[in-house]
């Protein structure tokens, strides 16, 4: 059984600035916050908007408070200007693509053209645009329609940004033989282009496919049609609980593709429900997928790359090679980390909803897991040492204590920091410096460690630990905002976040070329080197193919911790 996600799957620009917008809105401001209109067409999402306190506003008021964000379709003008009058302050989040169809037809109906719109009378965005055509607009969704209307003397066509391409493409091609004085401008987003020559692709080199988005979602139902039209099997649903798996059975490949207003989480939800219920075809892969899962879960692959990670910091330091540091680590991670996914779990019903399920299932065991590692982690502390007891000590009260109020409410109006993850990006920094602490200068604390071999080991650590944490933070960018969550890749941008990784993975690289000449061993720097150098390449790979499974891309990225340890052993 072949699975294969779309790389076009998912929001496109215009749906992901407006949503970024007002959960933006929501997470810093204390004033009633409204949409007029659906935000978008997925009804996961409206729900979801609604769990933060934003409601939909469908009609204008005659007085009225509070933020009002414009959908990504478009208004009229003469309704946003109705919502400042009632006194809303209002943020237009109209998708920029949709802006440049407004202004084309409001700049030709100031001249007295005639507006042709392809595109669904009925619908939001038409709607909107319809208003800028100073009431000489016309809407069609047919050839026939097209060629009914009058000849205008002077007319400007466009078309609605999700509409189907090949209509629009046989619309232009009679303009130029029959309309040639019609004024025709391309205005069908590239995103939406995309798409369908996408699902035409899949349909055409898969037995089925699934396509996920909200029923009055229109570039959803085309991209469905657009599937129906090849010899594949179609099925459009909203929610997985849809599928009909009976009838999937049969299938050797199944694509699965979204709207542009389709989040994350759904599609992630999708595939891996698809796999699941469809393992039984392929029980090897199944079996193996399930290890990969168990293990990603619990986090035990994180903890083992820690004690992997920490043991290769020591050959670096050229400390006695014993296990004990490394076991510290393990522990250590172990705990903190199944203690934060506790804690997580708001996001994780977004980012991950199969942990989020797992640690619903099993909090009281995982709860007790994660503190008796962390109290066995201590005490191993202890044995080596009172200051390594001490460090650690306080690393793990800065960690149980990073998701707890610890600033009263209250303590100035316009608070908005009252924990330590509050802080901007400090959830990327902090694991990234506790990494390093525990894999380089806990192992050095109480031996005999050379400055510059320990800072060569805290740095080879920090680069590789920021670049996972920073990657898996990108991947989660949608649920963290929903959560409130201001990681690093929220506050710099996805594709700055990237850039950054891209950097440290460098300078890590150029970090072990500089400790070769300085009497780090050839063979040690070279296969320590092949570690940072797998992360770029993974790095890179994954942030441009979606098609790859959340599981195949968590379980590589962390393994490539283990690698170090193997490594280092190597020698």
């Amino acid at each position: 059984m072949k699975i294969t996600i779309a790389k076009t799957a998912g929001f496109c620009m215009g749906v992901r600035r407006a949503v970024d917008m007002v959960l933006d809105a929501a997470n810093t401001s204390d004033t009633p916050i409204y949409t007029y209109g659906p935000l978008i067409h997925n009804p996961q999402v409206l729900e979801m908007l609604e769990t933060k306190g934003i409601f939909r506003l469908d009609t204008i008021p005659e007085k009225g408070t509070g933020l009002v964000l414009i959908r990504a379709h478009g208004v009229p003008p003469e309704d946003e200007t109705a919502l400042k009058q009632a006194g809303f302050s209002v943020i237009n989040a109209t998708c920029p693509r949709v802006v440049r169809v407004q202004m084309i037809i409001r700049k030709f109906a100031q001249k007295g053209y005639a507006t042709i719109i392809i595109g669904e009378e009925n619908h939001p965005e038409v709607k909107g645009l319809l208003g800028y055509a100073q009431g000489n607009g016309h809407t069609v969704t047919a050839m026939d329609q097209f060629t009914a209307l009058p000849v205008f003397e002077n007319a400007v066509v466009v078309a609605q940004t999700t509409q189907n391409t090949a209509l629009y493409d046989e619309i232009k091609a009679f303009c130029a033989k029959h309309r040639p004085h019609y004024q025709v401008f391309d205005t069908i987003c590239g995103s939406t282009e995309r798409r369908q020559q996408e699902v035409r692709h899949l349909a055409a080199t898969h037995d089925a496919v699934i396509v996920v988005g909200g029923r009055q979602s229109g570039n959803t139902r085309r991209l469905a049609q657009v599937a129906a039209e090849t010899r594949a099997f179609t099925t459009h649903i909203e929610t997985v609980s849809e599928i009909d798996f009976t009838a999937l059975a049969g299938f050797r490949s199944i694509a699965i593709t979204a709207g542009a207003s389709t989040p994350n989480w759904i599609i992630t939800d999708t595939c891996s429900r698809v796999a699941r219920h469809l393992e039984h075809q392929r029980p090897v892969a199944g079996a193996i997928s399930r290890i990969q899962g168990f293990f990603l879960k619990t986090n035990l692959l994180l903890a083992l790359g820690a004690g992997s990670l920490t043991y290769a910091c020591s050959v670096v330091q050229q400390l006695p090679r014993t296990w004990i540091h490394a076991a510290i680590a393990m522990l250590y991670v172990f705990s903190m980390q199944v203690l934060n996914n506790m804690f997580a779990v708001k996001s994780d019903t977004y980012n991950h909803p199969d942990r989020a399920g797992f640690y619903r299932r099993h909090r009281p065991v995982l709860a007790l897991l994660a503190l008796s590692s962390g109290g066995a982690g201590l005490y191993l502390a202890y044995t080596t040492g009172v200051m390594s007891f001490f460090i650690l000590l306080v690393m793990s009260l800065l960690g149980l204590s990073y998701n707890l109020k610890l600033i009263p409410k209250g303590w100035g109006r316009t608070q908005q920091i009252r924990r330590i993850k509050d802080i901007p990006g400090s959830k990327t920094l902090l694991i990234t410096m506790a990494w390093g602490v525990v894999t380089s200068i806990l192992p050095a604390v109480d031996t005999r460690s050379v400055p510059l071999w320990m800072a060569v080991a805290f740095l080879y650590a920090a680069g590789l630990v920021f670049s996972r944490t920073a990657f898996f933070d990108i991947k989660a960018i949608q649920g963290d905002r929903i959560a409130g969550r201001e990681t690093l890749p929220i506050l710099l941008g996805e594709k700055k976040s990237f850039v950054l990784i891209r950097y440290v993975l460098i300078a890590t690289l150029v970090l072990l070329a500089g400790a070769w000449p300085a009497g780090l061993s050839f063979s040690l720097t070279w296969l320590l080197a092949l570690v940072p150098g797998l992360m770029l390449v993974l790095v890179h790979f994954f942030g441009k193919d979606s098609r790859i499974s959340g599981t195949q891309m968590e379980f590589m990225i962390e393994s490539s911790f283990l690698l170090t340890g193997v490594m280092a052993a190597i020698l």
